[in-house]
């Protein structure tokens, strides 16, 4: 199997062993506390997965800035997106002390990770500034992630974390949430060589669907492993158990058994475009993928980024950086010549009026009104499925609702 980015095998963060955790959830209760941000909470939850070896924890400002810049942290390990933990609450923590991480999106806020806090360090504006246009190639707050990650903080709080909760996933996900180490231990079981990743926030349209049928047959795969954002997304997104009903449903009924498996993790969308598209890579070389599918305008939003600048940024990495490789995809749609879904770029005979396009827009009108989509854009068993959402969506609340 593919080894993990920069180490032998996985180092997940969480602490397996019950009567440890236990142990360190009761000292937890006696350390000083901090409240953790969404993104915050998500990269413990990567970190305890074991999606972001070989890291220990949240990176100082040194290692934050060089990734920003150089992508690679200060001892050399090539990393795309500085993980950090930032706040402008930093009161009653000290370097070289023990705290206790706690869960924003959990009601009590219950504690996550014990932290050893190796330094505490303000950004300047300036420093801010590099490191957003950095990730996100603009300063622009307009971006829902530049906005996101410049209210984050101004106080860079880094050191190694034990991981003692995963957050809501496993509870909430229980069938689909899944660890690094858990979808390694999977793709072993089913003797699985070369392994698709396929990204998704959305449900799965046929042109979807197609994208991930031939990568698998185009690359010889043996599997498809369908890992889908179960974490923050951006207002009007639909909700996780809505896409991962979509998602099963489609896999149950239009791919051969044991071809693909649907996982999910527990991430926040940062919508960054190419340097996301690397980290995608990264977590999913730790799962046990050997290639990842990137396709038009990969973890973008609006017109931030060319429509395939997150596949040109693979050829730019120096060699060796990774060791998964990408398919690159070109956009895809129902051809009405040929009676199926194409990459677009491979039939040159083609017009716009050879297509059936649909815009996310005009799907969700039709869908909020009960009329499903046509079928070369969308598979009738998951509309079924949209549709109820939808429509569930509009309706008025009742009295006292």
């Amino acid at each position: 199997m593919i080894k993990p980015h920069g180490a032998d095998v996985l180092q997940p963060r969480l602490v397996s062993d019950e009567a440890m955790r236990n142990a360190l959830l009761h000292e937890a209760e006696f350390l000083p506390s901090m409240l953790l941000n969404s993104a915050g909470a998500a990269n413990v939850v990567m970190l305890g997965g074991g999606y972001f070896t070989p890291l220990r924890g949240f990176m100082n400002l040194a290692d934050a800035m060089q990734v920003a810049t150089d992508m690679q942290t200060t001892d050399g390990l090539f990393w795309p997106v500085p993980i950090v933990n930032l706040s402008d609450d930093v009161g009653g923590i000290d370097v070289e002390r023990r705290i206790a991480l706690r869960d924003p999106n959990v009601a009590g806020n219950p504690v996550m990770a014990i932290m050893e806090v190796d330094s505490i360090e303000e950004l300047s504006v300036g420093q801010l500034d590099t490191m957003t246009e950095n990730i996100f190639a603009t300063l622009d707050e307009s971006h829902p992630g530049v906005a996101t990650f410049r209210n984050l903080g101004r106080f860079c709080v880094a050191g190694e974390v034990q991981v003692l909760s995963l957050s809501y996933f496993e509870r909430e996900f229980g069938d689909t949430f899944r660890t690094a180490v858990q979808i390694r231990e999977e793709i072993a079981r089913r003797g699985w060589d070369k392994v698709v990743a396929f990204q998704t926030r959305n449900p799965m349209h046929r042109a979807h669907e197609e994208l991930c049928r031939m990568a698998k047959e185009r690359l010889d795969a043996d599997g498809i492993v369908i890992h889908m954002l179960l974490g923050r997304l951006k207002p009007g997104d639909i909700p996780a158990s809505v896409r991962d009903a979509c998602i099963r449903k489609m896999v149950e009924v239009y791919f051969p058994k044991n071809t693909v498996m649907v996982t999910g993790y527990g991430f926040d969308m940062l919508f960054a475009g190419p340097r996301e598209a690397l980290l995608h890579a990264v977590f999913r070389q730790n799962m046990g993928a050997t290639h990842l599918i990137v396709g038009r305008d990969h973890a973008g939003v609006g017109d931030f980024y060319g429509p395939f600048d997150a596949q040109a940024i693979f050829d730019e990495l120096p060699k060796g950086a990774l060791q998964i490789e990408i398919f690159a995809a070109d956009h895809t749609a129902y051809s009405k010549k040929l009676h199926r879904v194409v990459m677009m770029r491979e039939v040159e005979d083609h017009t716009p009026e050879d297509y059936v396009f649909l815009s996310g827009t005009r799907a969700r009108e039709m869908l909020s009104k009960g009329i499903a989509p046509p079928p070369e854009f969308s598979r009738p068993e998951v509309a079924e499925i949209l549709m109820k959402h939808y429509q569930l969506e509009a309706r008025p609340p009742a009295v006292g609702e």
